[in-house]
């Protein structure tokens, strides 16, 4: 208690002080300081990894595997001829699983002073973690461990309602024994263990019965995290172990046959490619990736792939490593240089990461390259195989684009071709074209892609049927890119500048009189005449963007548009009003002729009006009602001026 002090005015205060810490006043104020330990609620940090830090429930046999494996790395960092093995064995009986390696051990002082310790161990501070203090305590490398951050053995307690450590060390007399209960203070006591090495008992929780009975489930979670490390796991004493160990792709020389049909295994697909990749500057990574066979849907499906440290794996969907748009590749690699999260389900983001994924989609460019010069066609029957994914990704990629250039090949009215093939055949016409050294003509409308076939047909300039929602823009995109010519890119349409002169080879290109218009009015078609090769009448053109003004017409009429959807529709076609289909009269052509002399009151000109409208539904344009009823009145009309004649 402390005294009163009357001569402050504090007579009548009184205040316990705290049995370790110290009073100071300034002037008539009271100030006290104290010391205490950090407290750690075992049951609440249990609570925490399993419904925040931890995704999986058999999260606890990853990290028990990791601390034997680091173990028996460090009593081989001493012993050149030890190799080191693990031990996993169940127990249905006394609902048990056991964890035993035959590594380093712990001397009664380790085992006090870090078993119990939360956040750093002596892989952590082998690893350069903790204070100075504490890793002048340990001696050797951290180069070949995998833990980390001194909490593997806490989370077992997800699982379990006790655990029992024994270890004992090849330079101590005695063992020792390390007894808790999550939330319960710790027992040490000395072991009769004779072996060298550590084992770790799980008294499972009652609703986890089923991890000492199931070795399949047991099983599953060592392929799950542990299938590479170079240590072996034997369960329940088995003959066998049951981690591969040995892959192909971590190999000192793979042997790309070698590492396919090991990806093939153990992906269970076959691989339409494989990469190796082993890059040892700046960074280290090494392992394979392969082309899977298996396509995306769309562009967005994420690129992801497994990763191992120390061939531990931390996570079969590292996102963010691989290029985005190769969300096609699958395969695993070894990334020692990269730091594991908390949880060590994905890896941190930073410097050494960005490095490794900087090193990784250069290695993969690379080899795209090299099909590109060395297998063309090889390369050519991927990209067709994922052609949408790519050919997609290719439009925010100027590399991936440079690939496709020479093996993605675009539908044209003279064959499938790639855009340099395009670019060769597509030179423009220097006494027409004054500025442009190529034009590509294309059409985006697959109603139109029969008829532009014949209008093309023996004419030195092709067109691009772009007919995929992707394939305009990625033709442009191709274009951009090129910086040495000036390459137009136009629709095949009579408006497009030198169409009419240099595809179609009409002349005396004009509108039809008002009086034709009206007459033609129900086409809602831009009506002109000229003279071009060829004994076809009418050509007819379809404008998309008019055609699918149309349908949204008929859509908003019947009430199908939502109307979030509707404003959006109509504030589209403000900014950009939809052209209308083009209709060409020949004037070479006998029947426009006369028709064109007769005047509008002739029954040619009905016959030109029913051959119009056929040029346009054979050109794919959608025809209203009040069309129908036009071409009824003009059969009528033509059948009795027939009937009169005779």
């Amino acid at each position: 208690m402390v005294p009163s002090y009357g001569i402050l005015g504090l007579s009548n205060f009184r205040y316990n002080l705290p049995t370790s810490g110290k009073i100071l006043f300034i002037g008539a104020e009271r100030v006290w300081t104290k010391r205490i330990p950090f407290k750690v609620d075992i049951a609440g940090v249990i609570e925490i990894m399993g419904s925040s830090l931890y995704s999986r429930p058999d999260t606890p046999i990853r990290e028990l595997i990791q601390n034997a494996h680091d173990a028996i790395m460090r009593r081989r960092n001493r012993d050149l001829d030890y190799q080191g093995r693990i031990d996993i064995e169940q127990d249905a009986e006394r609902n048990t699983l056991s964890f035993t390696d035959d590594g380093i051990g712990l001397s009664p002082a380790e085992a006090e002073e870090y078993l119990g310790t939360l956040g750093i161990g002596i892989t952590g501070l082998l690893k350069g973690r903790g204070s100075d203090e504490a890793r002048a305590t340990v001696t050797g490398s951290g180069d070949q461990l995998i833990g980390q951050f001194g909490i593997g053995l806490f989370s077992s307690f997800m699982l379990a309602e006790r655990l029992v450590v024994e270890s004992r060390r090849s330079d101590h007399d005695e063992g020792i024994r390390w007894s808790a209960g999550a939330g319960t203070d710790i027992e040490l006591s000395s072991s009769t263990r004779e072996q060298t090495g550590t084992t770790v008992t799980l008294f499972l929780k009652p609703e986890c019965q089923a991890l000492a009975e199931s070795a399949e489930m047991l099983e599953a979670a060592i392929k799950q995290f542990a299938d590479f490390i170079q240590i072996p796991i034997y369960v329940n004493r088995a003959q066998a172990r049951s981690n591969l160990i040995n892959v192909a792709w971590f190999g000192p020389t793979p042997d790309p046959e070698s590492i396919e049909l090991d990806l093939s295994s153990y992906f269970h697909e076959s691989p339409l490619d494989v990469i190796p990749i082993h890059i040892t500057q700046p960074v280290h990574v090494e392992g394979a990736l392969y082309i899977s066979p298996q396509r995306t849907p769309g562009f967005s499906d994420d690129a992801v792939v497994a990763a191992t440290i120390r061939r531990m794996v931390i996570s079969r969907r590292i996102q963010d490593l691989l290029p985005p748009w190769a969300s096609f590749l699958r395969g695993i690699l070894e990334l020692p240089d990269c730091s594991p999260t908390a949880s060590r389900e994905d890896l941190v983001r930073d410097s050494k990461f960005l490095a490794v994924r900087f090193a990784v989609q250069e290695q993969i460019y690379a080899h795209f390259r090299e099909l590109a010069d060395e297998h063309p066609q090889r390369l050519e029957a991927i990209i067709n195989w994922h052609r949408f994914t790519i050919a997609g990704s290719a439009l925010e990629e100027e590399p991936l684009r440079q690939l496709l250039r020479g093996c993605y090949r675009f539908s044209t009215t003279q064959g499938d071709l790639t855009f340099d093939q395009i670019l060769g055949k597509s030179k423009s016409d220097p006494l027409v074209e004054m500025d442009a050294d190529n034009v590509i003509w294309y059409n985006a409308d697959r109603r139109q892609e029969r008829w532009l076939n014949e209008v093309f047909r023996g004419n030195q300039a092709l067109c691009v049927h772009a007919l995929r929602s992707f394939e305009e823009s990625l033709i442009a995109a191709m274009i951009a890119d090129l910086h040495d010519r000036h390459v137009d890119l136009r629709i095949a349409s009579p408006s497009s500048p030198h169409f009419g002169a240099t595809v179609l080879g009409i002349k005396r290109l004009e509108d039809a009189s008002e009086e034709w218009l009206e007459f033609l009015g129900g086409t809602n078609a831009r009506v002109m005449i000229a003279d071009f090769r060829g004994a076809q009448p009418v050509m007819a053109f379809l404008n998309e963007r008019y055609e699918l003004s149309k349908t949204f017409e008929g859509l908003k009429r019947d009430g199908d548009i939502p109307p979030g959807f509707q404003r959006l529709i109509d504030a589209h076609f403000r900014q950009a009003p939809a052209d209308k289909n083009e209709v060409i009269l020949n004037r070479q052509n006998t029947l426009i002729e006369r028709a064109l002399a007769k005047g509008i009151r002739s029954p040619l000109a009905n016959v030109v009006r029913l051959v119009v409208h056929a040029a346009l539904h054979s050109a794919g344009a959608t025809l209203d009602s009040a069309v129908q009823e036009l071409q009824k009145e003009d059969l009528d009309w033509i059948a009795q001026a027939l009937w009169e004649s005779t």
